[in-house]
């Protein structure tokens, strides 16, 4: 329920912290606040001396609470609480007693505030601390803008009344709020989505759908990983297309009613090749239809991003990329480690272990060069040829090697070795598929004589 505060009086009893934190929350509305205290604290203070608010001294009567929107009991004495509540009902006012559920009337929910738009999360104040908790992740999900495009729609709402057809309505505003007027507003072209909307209302008709695509990076593995704008992507898509290495969690974050298009690629067998892909989110989005290519980690390291940006510039649809978390990043902070150290590393580099579109394996020694942290992915199928390849550097067959399989999941695995031991504890760890390998080379390396010849 939302009351109505205007031109209203809210009561607050008590000048302390209590009382503060009651008035912090009623300074959100446009209700007169009033103080029942002899002292208040500087806080408090401030609003009686700027207008905002108002202070009674002296006795406290059942009148004091007559004629109130509501009423707060915050004098953080619980037993002044009660005498207090006793004559607020008699006062006839609607009361909530700070921390003291049995005699509240109505309890405080935590807010998201978006002015005009206001989610309120209520407990009925048996578990304030889950409130919050709602609280924050409902935050990060409300673009901050979605208030002034609100109101922005608001000033509107005669003129779409005015000049489109009810019928036409509910297409009107679902457009509106779903398309190319919240799209450039969020992103800081209020004018311009301003103007669209007003271009709209006066051909009155819904301008046709633009397609759109989102090379959206899923992260590692874990879904509360993923960037806050891949979160808002997903829960804007019609069609998804996502691979193998995609946690079904992370689906869940998406609108239930997109459509979702499994791609997965295995290696050796591409029943997905590249060019398929790219010709579907292509032609998904040239209907007119929001489109998210779902990827592993993030979508400009190793993610065939190149492929699919080329195949949407050259139809003229517009692409955008929503960076993710790479897995490099993922296992650095899952062990507690840095990928570089001032005075060790000063180079990090994240090669392949496939092999490019070309004859020939890779030149994966000339990577090995002190003062790096050296990250080798999809490099379990080479393992063995990398650590070959690594060893002509003139590294010591005992460095440390990291290998860091299904990063950030509830089934990753860490597994420290060496050089010369790391290709045979992958096969016998059994691990054959999404694993990291990892190597740091500190800066005063004493290498072979070799590694100036590959130099």
């Amino acid at each position: 329920m939302f009351i109505r505060t205007t031109n209203r009086r809210v009561v607050i009893a008590g000048g302390g912290e209590q009382a503060a934190q009651k008035a912090r929350l009623m300074l959100k509305t446009d209700a007169h606040l009033t103080f029942l205290a002899e002292d208040l604290d500087a806080e408090l203070a401030d609003l009686v001396r700027t207008g905002r608010a108002r202070q009674e001294r002296g006795p406290i009567t059942a009148r004091s609470f007559a004629d109130t929107a509501m009423t707060f009991i915050a004098t953080s004495c619980p037993g002044v609480d009660v005498c207090l509540h006793t004559l607020a009902k008699a006062g006839g006012a609607a009361v909530n007693v700070v921390d003291q559920p049995a005699l509240c009337d109505m309890t405080t929910p935590s807010i998201v505030d978006r002015d005009p738009v206001v989610v309120a999360i209520g407990t009925e104040g048996t578990a304030p601390v889950l409130a919050r908790q709602i609280k924050t992740q409902l935050e990060r999900m409300l673009d901050p803008r979605l208030g002034s495009f609100a109101a922005l729609a608001g000033r509107l709402r005669g003129a779409v009344a005015a000049q489109v057809p009810r019928a036409d309505r509910r297409a009107f505003w679902r457009w509106a709020f779903a398309e190319a007027p919240w799209h450039l507003h969020k992103t800081g072209s209020e004018r311009a989505a301003a103007d669209l909307l007003k271009q709209a209302i006066a051909g009155q008709e819904t301008p046709a759908q633009t397609g759109h695509i989102a090379l959206v990076g899923a992260g590692p593995g874990a879904r509360d990983l993923l960037t806050l704008r891949a979160v808002e992507r997903l829960q804007e898509a019609d069609v998804i297309f996502y691979d193998r290495l995609v946690d079904p969690e992370v689906l869940e974050l998406a609108r239930r009613d997109a459509e979702r298009v499994y791609v997965g690629k295995v290696v050796g067998a591409h029943a997905w090749p590249q060019d398929r892909i790219c010709a579907l989110i292509v032609a998904e989005a040239a209907k007119g239809r929001r489109v998210v290519r779902l990827k592993s980690g993030d979508p400009c390291i190793f993610g065939r991003a190149t492929e699919e940006l080329d195949a949407a510039h050259a139809v003229g649809i517009e692409v955008e990329i929503v960076p993710g978390v790479t897995a490099a990043s993922a296992a650095a902070a899952s062990m507690g480690r840095s990928l570089t150290q001032r005075g060790q590393t000063d180079a990090l580099v994240l090669a392949t272990g496939r092999h490019c579109d070309r004859s020939g394996a890779p030149d994966w020694a000339r990577h090995a060069l002190p003062g790096t942290t050296l990250v080798f992915y999809m490099g379990v199928g080479a393992a063995a040829q990398i650590g070959e390849a690594i060893r002509t550097s003139g590294l010591p067959e005992a460095t440390r090697v990291t290998i860091a399989a299904s990063v950030s999941r509830a089934d990753q695995k860490v597994i420290e070795t060496s050089l010369v031991e790391f290709a045979v504890e992958l096969e016998r760890r059994d691990i054959s598929g999404n694993a990291l390998i990892l190597l740091t080379i500190p800066a005063d390396a004493e290498l072979s004589k070799q590694v100036g010849a590959v130099a």
